[in-house]
């Protein structure tokens, strides 16, 4: 008989599998991320198929399979879903968040629960509308990132060390550059996109909330982003 156990999850995607079945991915508390089946969520008369959507947060009971999982009941917690996908913006920050999460946490059934953490603080900020959308989503990725181990250095140049005349960023090299020894790869950023990529970082609202990020800081955190997964996360192109 297979083992049953409970956890609590946030849906990242949906497949779809044969006439009426789905694969949920999701990231959950405990067991980080898996994939599980919902037999029959597609039908009219599923008893949870709208409790499986992306950027839903559930409690599930769950039944160990050898490739997927088996989801045998569903409870919502929090229905992020609802109003992120009223708001296109909301929707595509959404997607990017999650699209994140699932490349970032690449190996199944191995815990992550500060990625947990941050990913139900993310949707539930972007849900309830509590800074701009876009900041939100890139503050996340960048301390998804870091928290994954991927740092970059903003404080000091990382070829010569100075703290002075930082104005170029290169993702390739790990951080800002001077303007004596940025290399040809490296890309302008100001004062003012230097500052807000430190505040992405730290997750310092007041900061983000003063102003609209800037062109540079959200191509830096695209590159930076796309340098670390090894390719682009798509759907930075929805909102571009």
């Amino acid at each position: 008989m297979p083992r049953l156990y409970r956890d609590e999850g946030i849906v990242l995607r949906t497949a779809k599998l044969g006439e009426a079945d789905r694969i949920i991915t999701l990231l959950t508390q405990h067991h980080g991320k898996i994939r599980a089946v919902a037999k029959g969520v597609r039908r009219t008369k599923s008893r949870f198929g709208a409790r499986l959507e992306p950027f839903m947060r559930v409690d599930m009971l769950l039944s160990q399979g050898r490739t997927f999982e088996g989801i045998r009941q569903v409870e919502s917690l929090n229905v992020y879903a609802d109003p992120i996908s009223r708001d296109y913006e909301s929707f595509t920050v959404a997607s990017i968040i999650a699209e994140t999460a699932n490349d970032l946490v690449s190996t199944e059934h191995e815990p992550a629960y500060a990625q947990y953490r941050l990913l139900v603080g993310a949707l539930h900020a972007l849900a309830n509308r509590r800074h701009r959308a876009n900041a939100i989503g890139e503050s996340y990725v960048m301390r998804a990132l870091a928290l994954a181990g991927w740092t970059p250095r903003l404080d000091a140049c990382v070829v010569c060390g100075t703290q002075e005349n930082l104005r170029y960023f290169s993702s390739r090299a790990g951080g800002v550059m001077c303007t004596l020894d940025h290399t040809p790869d490296s890309r302008p950023v100001s004062a003012v996109s230097l500052r807000q990529l430190r505040a992405l970082l730290d997750g310092d609202w007041n900061e983000l909330d003063r102003n609209e990020l800037e062109p540079a800081t959200m191509q830096a955190v695209e590159h930076w982003a796309q340098t670390i997964l090894e390719r682009p996360i798509r759907s930075m192109r929805l909102l571009d």
